[in-house]
């Protein structure tokens, strides 16, 4: 799965008893993340049944759409996001589209195509177009990416694409539909190559600034893992009726991710 790392000039996160300091950039926006989650949600039957490891799923098409409005990160077609990236000496923006074109998954489901493109100094390192699918549950589903990295202008890189039933790849949860202290889950499994998974750490207790505005209702802080790194952890934060605030790694690269600017799709 795409991650985002970028660093803020002025920002405090609350993670339960911990505070966290980090650099900021000025805000933008009202903050206004429509409703909220508030505390965490019941658990549900569709939670216990969340992907882990390198299980395989049996998932029926049938149950899926392409209409993604799980309030946590809503995919309307023309909806972008744009973030600033900083980490490892360099400056980047990534801009996320969610596109009006669909791919039928090699599983048979119909998948939303979400572009990402990262670029350095008005050059695209990478541009990715990411696969998702809603389940009735109201679970996001990561079901693949193709992916390019670039260098000088051209494709060096095509190295972490997948796609699920391709291989031997599974399919994983992008966000569940009932957030709720301690759920885990799969994010993406393909071997050796894809093997992410999360956790969620609170729901409604954090209070995220980024320059797209200050957020303090129902937001949703997740803890992201990668086996295939061990060292890498990240932190990711979500506001009801925007989608991805901000990311920042915990591992020791220090790299953040803020929101500078969101619009709705239609």
């Amino acid at each position: 799965m795409q991650t985002i790392k970028h660093r803020l000039r002025t920002i405090a996160i609350t993670i339960g008893a911990l505070a966290l300091a980090l650099s900021a950039v000025a805000c933008g926006g009202n903050g206004d993340g429509g409703s909220s989650s508030g505390d965490a949600a019941a658990s549900s039957t569709s939670n216990s049944a969340l992907p882990q490891g390198s299980e395989p799923v049996n998932l029926n098409p049938a149950d899926f759409t392409t209409k993604i409005d799980n309030p946590y990160w809503p995919m309307s077609p023309g909806s972008r996001w744009v973030y600033r990236e900083e980490g490892g000496g360099a400056i980047q923006r990534v801009v996320t589209t969610v596109t009006d074109k669909t791919k039928r998954i090699a599983n048979g489901i119909e998948a939303r195509v979400v572009r990402d493109v990262l670029t350095e100094n008005g050059q695209t390192v990478e541009a990715t177009d990411d696969w998702y699918a809603q389940d009735a549950d109201g679970n996001i589903w990561y079901l693949g990416e193709n992916t390019a990295e670039y260098k000088n202008g051209k494709v060096s890189s095509r190295a972490g694409s997948f796609e699920a039933g391709v291989d031997g790849a599974q399919p994983g949860i992008a966000l569940p539909a009932n957030p709720e202290p301690g759920l885990s889950y799969r994010q993406e499994y393909y071997k050796g190559q894809a093997e992410d998974r999360a956790a969620v750490v609170t729901v409604g207790e954090e209070h995220v600034q980024v320059p797209f505005g200050f957020y303090t209702d129902g937001v949703l802080m997740t803890r992201d893992l990668m086996p295939l790194e061990p060292k890498v952890q990240e932190l990711k934060f979500y506001a009801p009726g925007v989608g991805p605030l901000l990311s920042m790694h915990t591992d020791g690269s220090f790299g953040t991710a803020a929101l500078v600017s969101y619009t709705r799709g239609g």
